[in-house]
């Protein structure tokens, strides 16, 4: 969401273009490409397409409840079955190190600014607890509002708002629907995996 947790209250769904409040409810550069991830789903870019409308959509923003103290979140009716998602963040708050397992997927800031810290890696898909990485790997980028990413499979990232005083809301997509998060903890070139969440950990 980018990326719900076990903590999260349970998830509201609503249409997108949003007409109403929506109550709070968890919780997004990669080769922006044409090709479909599944056959039957969104491309990255319809996807990346779908998370700029919507952040542009500014009686959907101001419908997401922001709490000083944790994340809040909506859940949106995606394009062509995609899971999505409009996100709030107070400042100070982050993801922590995550990825996406199969789910190709894109965000945009609708408000405030968000920072990404990525690997540019991909991580084995099963069984391993730690791993060191290589000099070189890892990615920053700023993403102020109107600004956003599209990602491919097994992306592996860690989303924050770096900011002492303001919130930032923005606006993801998955295909397919994520079936799995992986949690990450780092220590310098060290990465170790944490948690496995499924679906129902965050629904």
């Amino acid at each position: 969401m980018s990326s719900p947790s076990p903590a999260m209250p349970t998830a509201a769904s609503v249409p997108f273009p949003a007409t109403a409040p929506a109550t709070a409810a968890p919780a997004v550069s990669a080769r922006v490409g044409s090709a479909r991830a599944v056959s039957s789903g969104p491309t990255v870019a319809e996807l990346l397409d779908f998370v700029r409308r919507a952040a542009e959509d500014a009686a959907l923003i101001a419908s997401l409840p922001l709490d000083p103290e944790g994340r809040t979140w909506v859940r949106l009716d995606g394009p062509g079955g995609s899971e999505a998602w409009l996100i709030g963040w107070p400042p100070g708050t982050g993801t922590g190190w995550h990825d996406h397992a199969d789910s190709v997927g894109a965000f945009t800031t609708a408000s405030g600014t968000l920072k990404e810290h990525s690997l540019a890696v991909r991580l084995p898909t099963d069984g391993w607890k730690t791993l060191e990485l290589n000099e070189g790997v890892d990615r920053s980028r700023e993403l102020a509002a109107g600004q956003g990413r599209a990602f491919g499979q097994n992306h592996v990232h860690e989303v924050l708002n770096e900011s002492d005083s303001v919130h930032a809301v923005s606006v993801h997509a998955y295909y397919p629907p994520l079936p799995r998060i992986r949690r990450f903890s780092r220590t310098g070139a060290v990465l170790r995996l944490e948690q496995t969440e499924r679906p129902e950990d965050w629904q």
